[in-house]
C-alpha cells in the first residue's frame, strides 16, 4: 500500500460519500433534530459501517452475500424497511409540527440523542445494498491478492476515516444553519422533504434488482 494508492482510494470514497443518498438524509435528520452532537455521531455511525463492509469485502463475506439472491434480497428488504420507517416518522413529524422540548434533562437527552443518531448512521449504511455492490467492485482495484493483513486494515481505515471526515464536515456545516433550520415552519418543510426522500429511497431499494 503506497500513498498515492491511499489518496486515491480516499478520493473514491469521498466522492461517493458526497453523492446525495440516504447517508445524506440520516445525517441531515440528526442534526435537526439532535444538534452537532448528534450529527457527529450519527458520521461515526456511518463510518463504522464503511469500515465494517471494507473488512467483511476483504474476507470474501460480501462476495457471498451478492452470489446469493435470497441473503441479498434479505438485506435489501431490510434496509428499504428500515429507511422507509424512519420517512414515516419524518413525516409523522412534519404534520404534528410543534416540536415541544421533553422534560427530560439535556445531558440525558444529547447522550440518548447521539446513541440513537449513531445507530440510525450504522444501521442505514450496513443495510444499505448498494454499498456492498460498491465495495465488491472498488475492492479488488486497491486490494492485490497477496494483500497483508496490515494492507487490508491500512484500506479499511482510510474508507471509514474519510467517511467519517466528510459527514463530520457536513455535520458542523448544517449546525452553523440549524438556528434557521429548526424554525417551525422550515423543520416541517424539511421533514416533509426527508420523510419523502427516505419512503423514496427506501421503495426504490426494495424494487431495484
Amino acid at each position: 500500500m503506497t500513498v498515492p494508492q491511499a489518496l486515491a482510494l480516499a478520493g473514491v470514497i469521498l466522492l461517493a460519500a458526497m453523492s446525495p443518498g440516504p447517508d445524506f438524509v440520516i445525517v441531515l435528520r440528526s442534526v435537526l433534530s439532535g444538534g452537532r452532537r448528534a450529527g457527529m455521531a450519527c458520521a461515526a455511525g456511518i463510518a463504522s459501517g464503511v469500515l465494517a463492509w471494507a473488512v467483511v469485502t476483504s474476507v470474501g463475506i460480501a462476495g457471498l452475500l451478492a452470489a446469493s439472491a435470497v441473503a441479498f434480497t434479505v438485506v435489501k428488504l431490510v434496509g428499504a424497511a428500515y429507511l422507509v420507517l424512519l420517512g414515516v416518522q419524518s413525516l409523522l413529524a412534519a404534520r404534528r409540527g410543534g416540536y415541544e422540548q421533553t422534560k427530560e434533562p439535556e445531558a440525558e437527552r444529547t447522550r440518548r440523542g447521539a446513541f440513537v443518531a449513531y445507530r440510525q448512521g450504522l444501521l442505514t449504511n450496513l443495510f444499505n445494498p448498494k454499498v456492498a455492490v460498491f465495495f465488491l467492485a472498488l475492492w479488488p482495484q486497491f486490494l492485490p491478492h497477496d494483500a497483508t493483513v496490515v494492507d487490508t486494515s491500512i484500506l479499511a481505515a482510510v474508507a471509514a476515516v474519510t467517511t467519517l471526515v466528510w459527514f463530520t464536515v457536513l455535520s458542523n456545516v448544517v449546525t452553523v444553519l440549524r438556528r434557521f433550520l429548526t424554525t417551525s415552519k422550515v423543520r416541517r418543510t424539511i421533514d416533509a422533504v426527508m420523510g419523502t426522500l427516505l419512503v423514496g429511497i427506501g421503495v426504490r431499494i426494495a424494487v431495484s434488482q
